[in-house]
């Protein structure tokens, strides 16, 4: 054996993640027993879901997960006859954990509260080393269904681990755990089967615990779906919502119901109440499990929409075929007849609770910007998730919809006004803002990383047109400012040409601007062009050639202003005026100057002439 022996290191940044993870989450040790059983219990349905299609893969007659404590031995074994694993896949499964997303992982680790530490196991797929919070050594013997080779994966958790050839009469896994010194209560089945209660009651596959020479049940394995209502807790249902997401929080909501008819099945669905803690390639696929007659067989069925995504849960049906592959999903109208039924249920769920106004506040800022992604991509519920939506606003405290918006339009205001940026206090002291809030305007403020987006989709609210205040100067033409306009405005008959001639290259016009009160200059977006923060992100992305050129408005009554006008009546030249006024316009817009170094040297001279 020994000279099969097969010595690997661990991918990067194991060691630190394994240190993170014994240590940093030490007072949560139980939750290991958690993971393995999840982990098992996962192999089994694999197995009979692979079985359905190909017989050499058949369960044995009893599939069950069995714990067996040997105090004598100090080892505790969690065996189970699921797909099990080859070579290979002890290798990139066991061997690598960085593409669990290692930093991310260390980083929220050090962000969460204590009470929240332990949802980050499940959350960054790295469960199965938290064996190492108990155990000083993690042996691993597995034998891929349907084939006759078993291998050994084995490591103490302190930067490598070995892989030997194995023998194991059926396919399937087992775990052996050599207990460290201090963790003897682990090797008590009475203390096992609390655990198990307490984790892993609603997993379906059978559990058993060895306890006095016999094998004792672990778990009821209850279908909590399938029971009515009433007849199930609140308690029960935290537990359950808690074992099939990994999270520690309570369900914001709990959708519980039967669909009986020409189409039935049932479902147990679960709005999280904070938002998971999620991997650096944050999945963008609805994972919501889809069972048949209590048969798991996949959470890949796309049950939700990706804007759905963050709702936790169990779809059950009898309309479904025992051996339905995964291509027959993706072909089969029952599937989309269900999906149909299960968004719109999950919609008329946030509908309803949307009414009580703190409660929907809490999640809205957990997952509001995921909500936005529908408006993008769903053109059948676009209206739908319009109402549920909430923003910022410069008016009033507190978010807002856009119904509450309508309510508060002046009477000849025919837009809903909306500007796009990437931090909500910075928006609503943006100079944009200045003349629609001196004329008793009310505009959105929207600073999430889809509001960029999905306007374009919208269009209208209630028939009122939405539209982005950095291309609706023209709009304020209609309204009177609230007071008096402080100072006169000056006379850029002058100034204005000498500027376009000047800055012809970097902008598509130079004009006064009604939108400005308190500041000198601000750019907007030319006429049928994207506005102004998706102009930012098509270059940010180097796309600047499709994101056009902008405006520079100038405000006729300030001071600076004034004087330009005076020296450009004068014939003097603006050359270096022309190009700070625009490297200012795009500093306060939140852009920085277009050669900063240049902008520098003459912010520098300017001062040194007023000195």
């Amino acid at each position: 054996m020994s000279e099969t022996l097969e010595r690997h290191a661990f991918g990067a940044e194991v060691g630190r993640l394994l240190d993170l993870v014994v240590h940093a989450l030490y007072s949560e040790r139980e939750i290991f027993l958690r993971e393995l059983v999840a982990n098992a219990a996962d192999a089994v349905d694999r197995r009979r879901f692979g079985a359905l299609t190909d017989a050499a893969l058949a369960l044995p007659a009893e599939a069950k997960v069995r714990i067996r404590p040997d105090k004598a031995a100090r080892t505790l074994t969690i065996s189970d006859p699921g797909i099990g694993m080859s070579k290979e896949d002890l290798a990139q499964n066991l061997g690598t954990i960085a593409r669990s997303g290692t930093r991310a992982f260390s980083q929220s680790l050090a962000d969460a509260k204590p009470d929240e530490r332990p949802s980050l196991i499940g959350q960054f797929g790295v469960g199965f080393y938290s064996a190492f919070m108990v155990a000083d050594r993690v042996e691993v013997t597995s034998r891929r269904a349907g084939s006759d080779e078993a291998w050994t994966w084995a490591s103490e958790g302190q930067g490598d681990y070995t892989l030997a050839p194995a023998s194991r009469e059926e396919p399937g896994t087992d775990i052996v755990l050599h207990m460290k010194a201090d963790a003897d209560e682990y090797l008590e089945p009475l203390r096992i089967e609390t655990i198990v209660r307490k984790w892993a009651d609603h997993v379906t596959v059978p559990v058993t615990i060895l306890r006095d020479g016999e094998e004792v049940s672990g778990n009821a394995g209850t279908a909590l779906w399938r029971k009515p209502k009433a007849e199930v807790t609140e308690e029960a249902y935290t537990d359950f919502y808690r074992h099939l997401s990994h999270n520690f929080d309570t369900p914001w909501a709990t959708l519980h119901w039967r669909a009986e008819g020409a189409l039935e099945f049932s479902a147990l669905l679960f709005v999280p109440s904070m938002k998971p803690f999620m991997a650096v390639e944050e999945e963008r696929e609805s994972k919501v499990r889809l069972h048949v007659r209590r048969m798991f067989i996949t959470d890949e069925a796309g049950l939700l929409p990706s804007w759905l995504r963050f709702v936790q849960g169990v779809v059950d049906t009898e309309d479904l075929p025992l051996n339905v592959s995964r291509e027959m999903l993706q072909a089969t109208p029952v599937l989309a007849r269900i999906r149909r039924a299960v968004t719109g249920k999950v919609l008329s769920e946030l509908k309803s609770r949307a009414k009580d106004t703190d409660s929907y506040a809490t999640f809205w800022q957990a997952f509001g910007p995921v909500l936005k992604e529908g408006i993008w991509e769903d053109a059948e519920h676009r209206d739908d998730i319009a109402a549920l939506l909430r923003f910022r606003s410069s008016a009033v405290e507190g978010w807002t919809s856009f119904a509450d918006y309508v309510s508060r339009m002046k009477p000849n205001q025919e837009a809903i006004y909306i500007l796009v940026g990437d931090d909500t206090e910075k928006l609503a002291a943006s100079a944009q803002i200045e003349g629609f809030r001196a004329r008793g305007i009310e505009v959105l403020l929207l600073s999430d990383h889809v509001d960029a987006f999905w306007p374009e989709r919208l269009d209208k609210f209630d028939g009122k047109p939405i539209r982005s205040i950095t291309q609706s100067a023209d709009d304020l033409s209609a309204f009177a400012p609230e007071g008096e306009a402080a100072g006169e405005a000056a006379d850029l008959g002058d100034l204005l040409p000498k500027l376009k001639e000047i800055l012809k290259d970097d902008v598509t016009d130079v004009r006064a601007s009604q939108r400005l009160v308190e500041s000198a200059v601000l750019l907007s977006a030319s006429a049928g062009g994207p506005d102004l923060q998706m102009q930012r992100l098509l270059r940010r992305a180097g796309r600047g050639f499709g994101a056009g050129l902008p405006v520079l408005e100038l405000n006729p009554r300030h001071g600076l202003v004034h004087r330009l006008a005076e020296r450009a009546k004068a014939g003097e030249d603006l050359t270096e005026a022309a190009q700070t006024l625009l490297d200012l316009a795009h500093v306060q817009g939140g852009d920085a100057p277009r050669d900063p170094v240049a902008f520098a040297r003459r912010i520098a001279a300017a001062l040194a002439a007023q000195a």
